[in-house]
């Protein structure tokens, strides 16, 4: 009921795609793509502890620090693009980006990680996705709406470990390699093939060669202008430390069950499955705030 009232603004176009564009879609993307990504993790923390035997947890920090930087420092880029040529576009993009490395896995170890850290640089589908629902929502409508896709990426990553385990233990890591591939393929096609454009053409520039100014692909420029306005600031650091503790839990939690702990295949899936009713039970108290506040 909810994504089905999330409609359309007035006065904004349909391009190629199945229907007008809508939450869905957004939603869609995003449980694909992690989806996928969430597949790899049990294979992940193999096939990083037999490549940097000695240095397993430096080598994670540096591998996901260097994704993330090179992510802040493209973000705004890709955001000011995606207002020329549109958010489908830079979606395909940056989805394909960011699931390259994954068929790599099996194929060289070496070149996997290499590409996990280089695709930072259009590893921000959520920027691009954020800016797709804000198109085709009333600013009324837009926190249920972030609500929703945002309960979509924790629903993704939590059930996809458990399963990538399970299927690991049974058929081995080549075949979960495999199905994530799969997965991630579906993804683009279905941004190629279904996904419709929601940027309405009279807000694009005239040209697709319109300039983008310097401060607008700053990211540093965005620092600058938060500090101006205490709100947006105290909620910018409150985002920031929440976000902190929890990115080096997600990087290295399961790493250090498996390599420290001696956890197995089955017991991480357990782990997995008992976090789903926490997050779960999050993800519900979030969009119902975003749905009382929206």
């Amino acid at each position: 009921m909810l994504v089905r009232r999330i409609g359309f603004k007035p006065g904004g176009g349909a391009s190629q795609g199945i229907g007008r564009p809508s939450v869905y879609h957004a939603v869609v993307v995003i449980f694909l793509e992690f989806f996928a990504w969430g597949l790899l993790t049990t294979p992940m923390l193999t096939v990083l502890h037999k490549t940097f035997p000695q240095h397993t947890f430096l080598m994670n920090g540096l591998i996901q620090g260097v994704k993330g930087f090179l992510s802040f420092m493209s973000a705004p880029l890709i955001g000011a693009l995606s207002d020329v040529w549109g958010r489908k576009y830079f979606l395909l993009i940056t989805v394909f980006f960011t699931c390259v490395p994954i068929p790599l896995m099996k194929i060289s170890p070496w070149w996997y990680f290499a590409m996990i850290s280089v695709s930072g640089i259009f590893a921000v589908t959520f920027s691009v996705i954020f800016a797709y629902v804000a198109d085709i929502t009333q600013e009324h409508e837009r926190s249920t709406a972030y609500g929703l896709v945002s309960a979509t990426f924790a629903a993704s990553l939590v059930t996809s470990p458990a399963i990538g385990a399970h299927l690991s233990n049974l058929y081995g890591d080549n075949l979960v390699v495999l199905v994530a591939t799969v997965v991630a393929v579906v993804d683009i096609c279905f941004i190629l093939l279904a996904v419709p454009e929601s940027l309405p053409e009279k807000m694009r520039p005239p040209s697709w060669g319109a300039l983008i100014s310097w401060e607008q692909a700053d990211p540093f420029a965005s620092l600058r202008k938060v500090g101006k306005d205490s709100t947006i600031l105290l909620t910018c650091i409150t985002v920031f430390l929440s976000y902190l503790p929890e990115a080096g839990q997600y990087s290295s939690f399961f790493l250090y069950l498996r390599q420290v702990s001696s956890f197995q295949y089955f017991s991480l899936s357990d782990v997995a499955c008992w976090s789903r009713d926490w997050l779960a039970w999050l993800a519900g108290w979030a969009w119902l705030a975003g749905h009382m506040t929206g």
